[in-house]
């Protein structure tokens, strides 16, 4: 399964740096990142599919429950400086997934609140 081979390391500090949060799997949508003590503090990230790197998607929401501003990442990558997008410091939730979400798709889960099917919610 493509959830199986997704990583994903978020920094609260640029450059990859201060507290680390570790992701192993995809599939996972963080309704609200305070769950981990982490709202509003996310400042660079590493984002991978091991076997397949353009396969997985990053969501990143301003607000908890998927809603706010957003940022989409697709594809392996890594972003040292989340000001570059004008996100530093103002993820509230996610959702991250070992596939290419369509902007359709997106747009459902906001409108919605529910994340795509078969992944784990983790509630605050």
């Amino acid at each position: 399964m493509a959830n199986s081979d997704v990583r994903l390391a978020l920094w609260s500090g640029n450059n990859f740096s201060v507290r680390r949060i570790l992701f192993r799997r995809g599939g996972v949508a963080v309704r609200d990142l305070g769950a981990f003590r982490f709202n509003n503090v996310l400042s660079s990230f590493r984002l991978r599919n091991v076997v397949q790197s353009s396969q997985v998607t990053l969501v990143l929401f301003s607000q908890i429950n998927f809603q706010g501003s957003f940022r989409v990442f697709r594809g392996s990558q890594n972003v040292a400086n989340l000001s570059n997008f004008n996100f530093n410091n103002v993820t509230s939730s996610l959702i991250l997934v070992g596939r290419n979400l369509t902007n359709s798709e997106i747009s459902q889960i906001q409108s919605t609140g529910r994340p795509p099917q078969d992944v784990l919610v983790i509630r605050q």
